[in-house]
């Protein structure tokens, strides 16, 4: 016997995260691309245990070395294990890239989304300040910014968002346009609920695609640009393991031992190859236009 209390039944649709690893797993690029990428956190993390050499301490009386069984990569002009340098290197590169990566994106999304959700003057400021920022060449912006607060991890860190959220916020922005005109939107809007539940349930939940493709095409420009740093001069810090750095230190003796430049070249090419394979087979599994996204 039923009462009229009884709440009706509902059905319960499959998952957007089941939905998206089953388009996924249809992509043999993005698994490729992504399974590169897992490659490099497993030897990050496990770099202790891949290698008894000290990354940053020096031996002068075996320097210049060349591949060897002692030292499979060689070592540099100070004694350094190459090898060794370049499994802690990619510590540095994954751990300040992803932060950087998360925040950038993070951030960008949800100022895209509420420019989106809420137009008028707000849209048409951060418009305008965005065309400011992004008419300065990224990497002059950021030689400026670690000029005037100096070098380091978390300086690095606030210099890429400040140079890559403006174009986080416009690919974000256009896609959640195309969401705020559905019923749902409306709907949520006339019961009055606020612009942080509106994005955070209605919008946010729609656009993932686009913020999962944004962010691995994003995340390889971050590496590519934290290594152009510690190559300059203007990243880590010496006798930090990173690859940009290794590769500027060792230039000069390239002709002597060249995997001290070749190794951590190696290295970063892979990784920044298997974050765009990853990137370009997601957009082609969930149907991101990128271009379209961000006009």
């Amino acid at each position: 016997m039923t009462t009229l209390d009884t709440p009706p039944l509902t059905v319960v649709a499959p998952g957007r995260a089941a939905r998206a690893w089953r388009t996924l797993r249809s992509s043999r690029t993005a698994l490729v691309g992504l399974a590169i990428v897992a490659v490099h956190v497993v030897i990050a993390l496990l770099a202790p245990l891949l290698t008894s050499y000290d990354p940053i301490a020096n031996d002068a009386s075996h320097a210049l070395l060349g591949p060897s069984w002692s030292h499979w990569a060689g070592t540099d002009q100070y004694g350094r294990d190459v090898l060794a340098r370049v499994l802690y290197g990619g510590r540095y590169a994954l751990g300040v890239s992803v932060t950087a990566t998360v925040l950038t994106v993070g951030l960008g999304t949800v100022l895209g989304c509420a420019a989106a959700l809420r137009g008028g003057w707000f849209d048409d400021v951060l418009g305008r300040v965005l065309d400011a920022v992004l008419s300065v060449p990224a990497i002059l912006t950021l030689l400026v910014v670690v000029t005037a607060l100096g070098t380091g991890p978390l300086v690095i860190v606030l210099a890429i968002a400040v140079v890559y959220v403006p174009q986080v916020v416009r690919v974000v922005r256009g896609a959640a346009l195309a969401v705020v005109p559905a019923d749902y939107v409306t709907a949520a809007r006339a019961r009055g609920e606020g612009t942080w539940a509106i994005l955070r349930r209605e919008i946010l939940p729609n656009i993932t695609d686009v913020v999962c493709v944004e962010f691995a095409m994003r995340a390889s420009w971050v590496v590519l640009l934290i290594s152009s740093l510690s190559f300059l001069g203007f990243g880590a810090d010496p006798p930090t393991p990173d690859w940009g750095l290794m590769v500027a230190e060792n230039r000069t003796a390239i002709t002597v031992v060249p995997m001290a430049s070749l190794a951590p070249i190696i290295a970063l090419a892979t990784l920044v190859v298997g974050l765009n394979l990853a990137a370009d087979g997601l957009s082609k599994a969930w149907g991101v236009d990128r271009l379209r996204e961000g006009s």
